[in-house]
């Protein structure tokens, strides 16, 4: 998977998309001001709070009648209304984005809609632009809209998404994920090497084929896809071993499974027991 997850950054399929899968800091969005379930909590315990004090309570004792911590009621006690409690804090400095959202707007309108962001992105890239591909795309679903109605396009998709579809198998995804996976595939080439290595080397290790492993060693290491190369000739330094534990029902799982259990047992114990007692925790468990 991780060489997989190399092979897709290193086409930058994302174009400047986040790292795993964090979005980048866009710019500061204060809650609305409606009380959903959180904002209806926060008004009933804001009223409750002044309610105590107006009968001068201190905060102290507040926080015992009521259960809380005692940072907790002072919150409550210096916001001067409820929505303060719910709103998210905005940013002290203006955004990177800021001198360029009438160029978005106007791109925008002059396209009614039917541009990407990721078109939007290199434009304004071009243009001294010097935030990332999720800053503009959080800021266009959010302030833009297409003149028919439509929802802006969807977001590229995140590295951990595509490595999904291309190591799950193509039975266990959802229709719109299989649409997405071939979209994929339609646009990186590479990649649909990648997934039929990646399918075949599934097959090897569900079935203990392993007499099939140096013709897919061969596939792999001519293919030149980077990861997929490197994880290739890995398996070829250590060929023996891993054609064994490709062909023999055998294996050293359970062994592995009684030295990791012994290690925590040692862990749980250390400086508070001597080995008489670890033998019997060993013994007896």
């Amino acid at each position: 998977m991780r060489a997989l997850e190399q092979l897709i950054v290193d086409f930058r399929l994302l174009h400047g998309g986040a790292a795993d899968d964090q979005p980048a800091i866009a710019d500061g969005i204060a809650f609305d001001t409606a009380p959903d379930g959180h904002g209806e909590r926060a008004r009933a315990h804001h009223a409750l709070v002044h309610e105590l004090l107006a009968q001068n309570m201190g905060l102290r004792e507040i926080a015992r009648y009521l259960g809380w911590g005692r940072h907790t009621v002072q919150r409550y006690a210096r916001a001067k209304n409820w929505q303060d409690m719910v709103r998210g804090r905005k940013r002290q400095q203006p955004s990177k984005l800021d001198p360029f959202k009438p160029y978005l707007e106007h791109r925008w309108a002059e396209t009614a809609g039917h541009v990407t962001v990721l078109a939007l992105h290199r434009e304004i890239t071009e243009r001294g632009f010097r935030g990332n591909y999720s800053t503009v795309n959080q800021w266009t679903r959010r302030a833009l809209t297409a003149t028919d109605g439509t929802p802006p396009p969807p977001t590229a998709p995140s590295i951990r998404q595509v490595t999904g579809w291309l190591t799950r198998h193509p039975a266990t995804l959802a229709e719109e994920e299989k649409l997405r996976r071939e979209t994929v595939l339609d646009q990186c080439p590479q990649l649909e090497v990648a997934a039929q290595l990646i399918s075949s080397f599934a097959e090897i290790l569900t079935t203990l084929d392993g007499r099939r492993l140096t013709g897919w060693i061969t596939d792999a290491m001519t293919s030149g896809l980077p990861g997929i190369s490197t994880f290739a000739a890995g398996l070829e330094s250590d060929f023996d071993a891993v054609t064994a534990g490709l062909t023999s029902p055998w294996n050293s799982g359970p062994v592995e499974g009684a030295a990791n259990r012994i290690k925590m047992l040692k862990r749980q114990m250390f400086g508070r027991a001597g080995f008489p007692l670890l033998r019997k925790r060993v013994l007896l468990a």
